[in-house]
């Protein structure tokens, strides 16, 4: 079988596999805090017992875009967005420290700070628990005040801290689940340099122009691609009918 049929075959794979990811973009455009994911691939030459004339297409981790997206006023008081660089600690499922940009925040039944997905904010000695109150107000550095129920106005409690940590970009991994956790899941310290604006959310930072256009790209690449394994189907096809004749 000839060899190009087998390029094509990685090149039109990787088209698919590009397309999914800028699929879940656009389909993530309005998450909020939502990172959007980089396609990334590259040739690379097929060394073997004879010279390594053919490049093969070759998948590589996809990267994350780390650019902040725009701020969304809500008036909330438990809408917080990070300015900058940082992330929110919450609690994954499986009970591992994991990090968002979602601060889309409420109390539970029983207390418990949580992101609109559900999720446990972590505090100063783990997830935040928060008495019964009138009023909740979380300061720029994540620091989480309540007026108790029945109290006057000016009696004011502070509870606890949200926990605001700044890692390596480089050492984040998205998850299946969308959460940023560090490789080797090592649990970061808080960085006390991290401030929050409150009644705000982040967008999500997907220019959905971009996306469009990249996937208009790929789907011509992807064209291209299964027009040149039909020519190698047509090749193979006219030596066969050579070979009859001879």
């Amino acid at each position: 079988m000839d060899k190009s049929l087998y390029i094509s075959m990685t090149g039109a794979s990787q088209n698919m596999l590009a397309q999914r990811a800028h699929a879940n973009n656009l389909a993530n455009i309005n998450t909020t805090g939502f990172r959007g994911d980089f396609e990334q691939a590259r040739s690379m030459p097929v060394f073997g017992e004879s010279y390594p004339t053919r490049a093969y297409a070759m998948t590589e981790r996809p990267g994350t875009n780390f650019s902040q997206g725009s701020l969304l006023e809500t008036g909330r008081d438990l809408d917080i967005a990070v300015e900058g660089e940082g992330w929110i600690a919450v609690q994954a499922p499986d009970g591992t420290e994991a990090y968002t940009r979602a601060g889309s925040l409420g109390v539970d039944v029983f207390g418990i700070l949580r992101t609109s997905n559900g999720l446990p904010v972590m505090g100063n000695a783990g997830p935040i628990a928060i008495p019964p109150a009138d009023k909740i107000e979380i300061g720029v550095d994540g620091t989480i005040t309540i007026r108790a129920q029945g109290e006057a106005p000016n009696v004011l409690a502070e509870i606890d801290r949200i926990k605001l940590v700044n890692p390596d970009p480089a050492s984040l991994r998205k998850g299946p689940d969308g959460l940023m956790r560090v490789e080797g899941e090592l649990e970061q310290p808080a960085d006390g340099a991290i401030r929050v604006a409150t009644g705000f959310l982040e967008g999500s930072n997907v220019n959905a122009v971009s996306e469009m256009t990249s996937m208009l790209a790929l789907a011509r690449q992807f064209e291209l691609h299964v027009k040149m394994m039909r020519t190698a189907e047509e090749n193979s096809r006219a030596s066969e009918r050579l070979l009859q004749i001879s």
